[in-house]
């Protein structure tokens, strides 16, 4: 049922079945998601951008060994750099996390794992109980020495003045709860157990499936529970052994995120959560 091409692959007989499960409010969507922006080897070797220019002046011997443990103790700077650009507030939700939002609001959203680390899911007003945040976020930061944990805010205007975060108590870098490689993801994860055996639609966006344990997610509901993937290319489960109740929407994931509340019928909705969204966020930013 999985093919290539811009339009929407599906059985046939699953696709109204899916439609009527979206729309009725017994249904509970699980939702892994990853948003659709440049992943961050490409930005950080992306001449000409601000952060590759700021990047550019530390010794680093390849991407992601900012995100090292090793490194970091070694030089944090790197990473500081990352985080001023990824702090929350300098990126808006996109209709991606509205439509998320909506299904929230439409009492359809079971709960949302997500790779990001750019807290724009919790932005676009998803409460954190709906939210696992697989890996971290910068709501709250922990000291490398002493292990006290602070509010992100706490040491948002340091890294905001390009500091290295201390400790107040005892200097110890404070490093935001981002997982590194090689940390254990949050402890939240582990309600995967018991959402993937509720859920009634599995509902993946823009992501690689790449990195686990996140990526076997799409294989843990039962074999009876559509899956709908919404992504740039074929991934994971979906192109190695793909469901007869797969479907698939290859492309761009924010027009294919449209395209699907179109067909749900829930476009002025959604046009009308932006409007006054943005409209709050336009305010704060005043």
């Amino acid at each position: 049922g999985c093919g290539h091409g811009g339009g929407w692959h599906q059985h046939t007989q699953w696709y109204p079945r899916l439609q009527v499960c979206c729309s009725s409010l017994g249904c509970h969507f699980l939702t892994v998601f990853c948003r659709a922006a440049q992943p961050f080897p490409s930005l950080y070797r992306s001449p000409g951008s601000g952060l590759y220019s700021n990047l550019q002046q530390y010794d680093i011997p390849y991407p992601e060994a900012i995100f090292e443990l090793g490194f970091f103790f070694h030089n944090p700077k790197p990473f500081f750099t990352l985080a001023k650009e990824l702090y929350p507030g300098h990126y808006r939700p996109n209709v991606a996390h509205y439509f998320l939002r909506l299904l929230h609001d439409k009492e359809l959203l079971l709960r949302l794992y997500t790779q990001n680390i750019d807290g724009l899911e919790r932005a676009s007003g998803i409460p954190a109980s709906k939210l696992v945040e697989a890996h971290g976020s910068f709501v709250s930061a922990t000291c490398t020495v002493c292990r006290r944990s602070f509010p992100g805010e706490d040491i948002r205007a340091d890294v905001m003045a390009d500091r290295v975060p201390r400790c107040p108590v005892c200097t110890g870098v404070v490093k935001p709860d981002i997982v590194f490689f090689g940390e254990q993801l949050p402890a939240r994860f582990l309600l995967h157990v018991a959402d993937f055996a509720l859920a009634d639609l599995l509902l993946i966006l823009g992501t690689s499936l790449e990195v686990e344990p996140f990526a076997s997610l799409s294989e843990s509901v039962q074999k009876s529970v559509p899956r709908l993937l919404i992504n740039r290319d074929l991934v994971g489960s979906f192109a190695l052994s793909p469901r007869r109740k797969d479907v698939v929407q290859l492309g761009d994931v924010v027009q294919g995120v449209e395209r699907l509340v179109d067909l749900l019928g829930w476009t002025q909705e959604l046009q009308d959560l932006i409007q006054r969204e943005n409209g709050k966020l336009d305010g704060q930013d005043g």
